[in-house]
């Protein structure tokens, strides 16, 4: 893939690597507090997934 001109990668080239992975299900998370005025839900443990991102809570 970057033996001959241009000796390397181009950006964008499409190879092989993970896939999948979007949904991802945690169970058993504690709840540490509610904030009713500000609909907040803080949860002690770790979420998958980027900060500010949306999950789903399931109870």
């Amino acid at each position: 893939i970057g033996a001959t001109f241009p000796e390397r990668v181009p950006k964008g080239r499409r190879m092989a690597g993970r896939m999948g992975g979007e949904r991802v299900t945690v169970r058993n998370l504690e709840i540490a507090k509610v904030d009713a005025e500000n609909n907040i839900i803080a949860i002690k443990g770790a979420i998958p997934g980027n900060r500010g991102s949306l999950i789903e809570i399931i109870g």
